[in-house]
């Protein structure tokens, strides 16, 4: 099995296939690309501290420490006198090319990662990392303690667990979304481009935006204990004055299902613009887009009118 100990900077290409990436580092960057071609290359950059082992073997190429192993990764890194005593002493700046339809693994401690252009299912497992996914067509599952997440174009199933990292989607049209936080708030912008999209948000704490295309096709379910609601749709129904709040109803034939459950969080539902092939001439304040900062931005109606926006 070829391998390599990486203590300074350097280029390694592999000649053998690549069909699975397992990337596991502590601070510094990690950025992982897919290309179309059939070979892998990897570039250490920067490197402080002890060095990063790399081998290939069966199709799986792994970059990692010895001593910082997958299997209970966020567990095993809650272990306090390890981070202490020689966990953070370390730090790596990783690039790699690898065919699109690679599996990737990555797992991050206190570092970023940036995964784009994949096929292939990508799981990214961080502690305070922050992760970006760019155009990833394959399925999507992210694990992080406090690192936010954000996903862009993102066409293959979505799930983000967390407890208080915050999950931004942007132009989102993968099939599904599921996200479970404890007190990280979430954003997600919807494109699915014709497609029935199941939406699946829950939070105890954290606030949750959502911005649906138009038209709007699904079943909407939105609840809070004792947070606000914010409604752009005059379809749904908004209920509860006092404590319990919801939004519920159905946009166009509900083929989608949109249900998202907070206790104390506030919940908004925003609308996308229409789509350009839906309008005519340039945009107007009407069809502008809808800020995605404040749950309680102004929207909307298809008429041009202003929206029908109940706020409780």
């Amino acid at each position: 099995m070829p391998e390599w100990s990486v203590a300074e900077p350097q280029k390694l290409a592999f000649d053998e296939p690549v069909t699975t990436l397992h990337v596991r580092v502590v601070n510094g960057t990690v950025n992982v690309v897919g290309t179309d071609e059939g070979s892998a290359r990897l570039e250490v950059s920067e490197i402080d501290g002890p060095p990063l082992q790399v081998s290939l073997s069966e199709g799986v190429l792994t970059v990692a420490y010895d001593d910082l192993p997958w299997k209970g990764f966020l567990k095993w890194l809650d272990r306090k006198k390890w981070l202490d005593r020689r966990g953070w002493h370390r730090s790596a700046v990783v690039s790699l090319a690898v065919p699109a339809g690679t599996g990737v693994e990555v797992g991050v401690v206190g570092a970023g990662a940036v995964v784009s252009g994949m096929e292939g299912r990508t799981e990214v497992k961080g502690v305070t990392g922050d992760t970006t996914l760019v155009g990833v067509a394959g399925d999507v599952r992210t694990d992080t303690v406090s690192g936010n997440v954000e996903a862009q174009a993102v066409t293959g199933d979505l799930r983000f667990n967390s407890v208080s990292g915050d999950l931004t989607v942007v132009e989102g049209a993968g099939p599904s979304v599921r996200a479970d936080s404890v007190s990280g708030s979430m954003i997600v912008d919807l494109d699915p481009a014709d497609r029935a999209t199941d939406v699946h948000l829950t939070s105890v704490s954290g606030e949750i935006a959502i911005r649906l295309p138009h038209p709007a096709d699904a079943e909407v379910e939105a609840n809070t204990a004792s947070g606000t609601v914010s409604n752009a749709f005059e379809d749904l129904r908004v209920s509860g004055q006092w404590g319990a709040k919801s939004i519920t109803g159905r946009l166009g034939t509900g083929r989608g299902k949109l249900k998202a459950t907070t206790v104390s969080g506030s919940i908004a539902l925003l609308r996308r613009p229409p789509a350009e092939d839906d309008t005519h001439g340039p945009a107007t304040a009407d069809t502008a887009d809808t800020p995605m900062d404040s749950p309680a931005s102004p929207t909307d109606s298809p008429s041009g009118g202003p929206a029908e926006k109940k706020v409780l």
